[in-house]
């Protein structure tokens, strides 16, 4: 793996703004949606529950800042931390970098270090960080004191809890965005008996879409009771 070269990590391109459904957090997505392209916060740290939202909203930023031009990494953690911290090096060349659950680096030195690194190298050259976590910046387990200095300059945004209305409304904004047709009481059911965070919902979605397509059938509880037996 070569430290001189960025590596090319990249973001969903249909996670947007659009697809996102804000429920209560209709002022931090604004200030998400008006600073993703801007320079004028070199440190963005967002936090907030498990399934509220956060990956798609760092993803969104991206597709943002890549349409104004900008350079941009996404970095989902959960996948490259077994990689080591080496992933981090020559990301300074970038407009952006996007971490995503930087939890997971809490505790870790050469993690803790590499991101100490990093966010330097980019305020030096006038480029900026976005990270997401699930707790504030003064509740994170960072044992450098530096870094944990550094993730408390920048502007911290929350994400509320999406109530269960909320849950369903976001669920089915994703669907539309597929082209699927998701009543509300096959909506009700998914967030009764599935995994209740947006992430694997929208996995579910695209995988139902070909099902459904495939079968030549509407999106039924019945049909959605035979796929996922069939499935599991």
């Amino acid at each position: 793996m070569s430290r001189q070269v960025p590596l090319p990590f990249a973001f969903n391109a249909e996670l947007g703004f659009e697809q996102f459904h804000s429920g209560g957090n209709e002022e931090t997505v604004a200030h998400l949606r008006r600073l993703a392209a801007s320079p004028d916060e070199p440190l963005l740290y967002l936090w907030g529950g498990e399934s509220s939202g956060k990956s798609h909203l760092l993803q969104a930023c991206c597709r943002e800042a890549h349409a104004a031009g900008l350079a941009v990494s996404y970095l989902p953690l959960a996948l490259l931390i077994e990689y080591g911290s080496e992933v981090l090096e020559g990301l300074e060349q970038q407009d952006l970098v996007c971490l995503d659950d930087i939890d997971l680096l809490a505790g870790q030195p050469p993690w803790e270090q590499a991101l100490f690194r990093l966010f330097n190298r980019l305020r030096d050259g006038g480029h900026r960080l976005m990270v997401s976590a699930g707790v504030p910046p003064a509740e994170l387990s960072i044992a450098l004191p530096d870094l944990k200095t550094r993730l408390s300059w920048g502007l911290t945004l929350m994400l509320r809890p999406l109530e269960d209305e909320d849950r369903l409304a976001a669920l089915s904004l994703q669907a539309r965005s597929l082209g699927l047709d998701l009543p509300p009481s096959v909506g009700r059911f998914l967030l009764a008996h599935y995994r209740r965070d947006l992430a694997s919902l929208r996995q579910l979605l695209e995988r139902l879409d070909q099902a459904s397509l495939a079968a030549k059938r509407k999106l039924t509880i019945p049909f959605l009771k035979t796929y996922l037996e069939e499935s599991s």
